[in-house]
């Protein structure tokens, strides 16, 4: 291609920006850092001499790729010290990969840093295995056998089957609403006996220290909640999907949101992932602060 006036560059530019952060956040679980890793392949981008590159989709790609697995090492690190259960980030627009469901994000946090780039970007994005090679600077075969162990490792997160999207809403309007009435009869007979729950507080806000398993458990936890919503009402301020799953986004008694996403198998709730370190909430509230 030939060599682009600034202007030109940064035109060009942006309609590969919501792409890519895709990519960087499936990469990184994290919005805010997925930003970041875009605006610096745009950086660079700015600085590179387009008349050398002929697909710019690909090369920028390849840019936030590589920015993302210098990122992956201390990531790690500091998921093995955070207070709590760690998740994603939650993202509420209608996901353009519907398998890559909350699930399949946290599965994809057990890979290698490699293993994951190969996945996502061949069997999520497309992308051929020479093109993962060259990103990853490794040969094609290898980039194969890395996907492989990726879909061996998280073969279980895949979505068996994707549930209708009305009927999602449904019960996660259901969930609502038993969760924060007390009425606990209507919510057991919304969970799956092995229900499990994840709660992200972050060390910021109160959320449980370990993921909850069972429905004992879960109901037990449930009951004490109820009685404080009852002094301290939950609003609902929107329906629909979260990270791939139906859910919820709520402003809590304290002003600040919360998400709920919910795994349903069956008609039943089998993992209930709620959201509240504000940190991991800070894009929402353009979007709920009305």
């Amino acid at each position: 291609m030939a060599q682009m006036t600034g202007e030109d560059a940064a035109l060009s530019f942006d309609p590969l920006r919501p792409r890519l952060i895709r990519v960087a956040y499936r990469m990184l679980g994290s919005v805010a850092d997925a930003e970041d890793v875009v605006q610096e392949a745009f950086i660079r981008w700015m600085g590179v001499d387009h008349a050398a590159i002929r697909e710019p989709e690909a090369f920028l790609r390849r840019t936030v790729t590589r920015l993302c697995l210098d990122q992956l090492g201390s990531a790690r690190r500091r998921h093995e010290t955070y207070i709590g259960p760690w998740l994603p980030d939650p993202v509420v627009e209608e996901p353009e990969d519907e398998d890559v469901t909350l699930p399949l994000m946290l599965a994809l946090e057990r890979l290698s840093p490699l293993e994951r780039a190969a996945f996502l970007l061949h069997d999520v994005f497309g992308v051929a295995f020479e093109e993962v090679a060259t990103t990853i600077d490794r040969d094609p075969a290898a980039c194969r056998q890395l996907a492989a162990r990726a879909r061996t490792h998280i073969r279980e997160a895949r979505p068996r089957f994707q549930v209708e999207k009305e009927r999602g809403l449904a019960i996660a309007q259901a969930f609502f609403t038993a969760s924060r009435s007390g009425d606990m009869a209507a919510l057991g007979g919304l969970l799956a006996a092995d229900v499990s729950l994840h709660s992200d507080g972050g060390g910021k806000r109160s959320a449980a220290l370990r993921v909850l398993f069972g429905i004992e458990d879960v109901m037990k936890l449930h009951g004490a909640l109820s009685r404080h919503f009852g002094a301290h009402p939950s609003h609902l301020v929107y329906a629909g999907s979260i990270n791939g799953l139906s859910g919820f986004v709520t402003r809590e008694a304290d002003g600040e949101l919360q998400t709920t996403a919910l795994d349903i198998e069956d008609g039943r709730i089998t993992a209930i992932y709620v959201m509240r370190n504000p940190d991991k909430l800070r894009h929402l509230h353009p979007l709920y602060n009305g």
